[in-house]
């Protein structure tokens, strides 16, 4: 695992996000696998937390973010449409210096820092205030910031009006029954509102019911 990006075994895979409201490409996520040798092609679930505990993310983390404005560099072209590219941060990746890597990248590769979107959890994303003044820092040049799996933690009111975040990634939880369950659905409702209210987006992980689409939000494709 330790040698794995050295060795040229990690991929970014890259799953579009598509506006509910045109169904245009809106945006991308940057999704990791780990080619094994002897295992073959394995997601993230089945070996991040081992590079976790290994120490390991803050590498992994560096070459993720380098590895995917690379591939944005590469897309630009004169028939290219700008879009957002979504990377995923871990908690042991965001530290005093974090915002300073994430400017030296972008300025390497001569990205706009809008097509940068960084997606946290909401342990990351709301439970650490002192990190804020590096999200901040990053805000300000344009970098968007999304909470993933939002519902699933401990978020509260106070936080999304205080932290950064641009994009709410709804858990697939309060989803998975839409459109049959009507608490869900409220809750669903509710929550697009609130964010539509503070000028954040709201994201799914797949195309579900007409009720996401008709409030304004983007999906990620299936």
């Amino acid at each position: 695992m330790a040698q794995a990006a050295a060795r040229g075994q990690l991929d970014l895979h890259y799953q579009s996000l598509v506006d509910l409201r045109d169904h245009r490409i809106a945006g991308a996520e940057a999704l990791m696998r780990w080619r094994h040798p002897r295992l073959g092609l394995l997601p993230p679930g089945q070996f991040l937390p081992l590079a976790e505990s290994f120490g390991l993310m803050p590498e992994i983390g560096a070459w993720v973010l380098g590895e995917a404005c690379r591939q944005m560099h590469k897309w630009q072209g004169p028939a290219w449409q700008p879009f957002r590219l979504a990377i995923n941060v871990s908690a042991s990746q965001v530290g005093p210096t974090f915002d300073d890597e994430v400017k030296r990248v972008l300025a390497d590769m001569a990205l706009p820092a809008e097509l940068l979107e960084i997606e946290l959890t909401e342990s990351v994303a709301f439970g650490n205030p002192a990190l804020f003044a590096s999200f901040d820092a990053l805000r300000a040049i344009g970098v968007r910031f999304a909470a993933d799996d939002f519902g699933t933690g401990y978020s509260c009111l106070q936080h999304l009006k205080c932290c950064p975040i641009t994009t709410l990634k709804i858990d697939q939880s309060f989803v998975a029954r839409l459109p049959d369950d009507a608490r869900d659905q409220t809750i669903v409702r509710a929550v697009i509102q609130l964010a539509h209210g503070l000028g954040m987006d709201v994201i799914f992980r797949r195309r579900l019911h007409q009720l996401i689409g008709r409030n304004g939000c983007c999906a990620a494709s299936s």
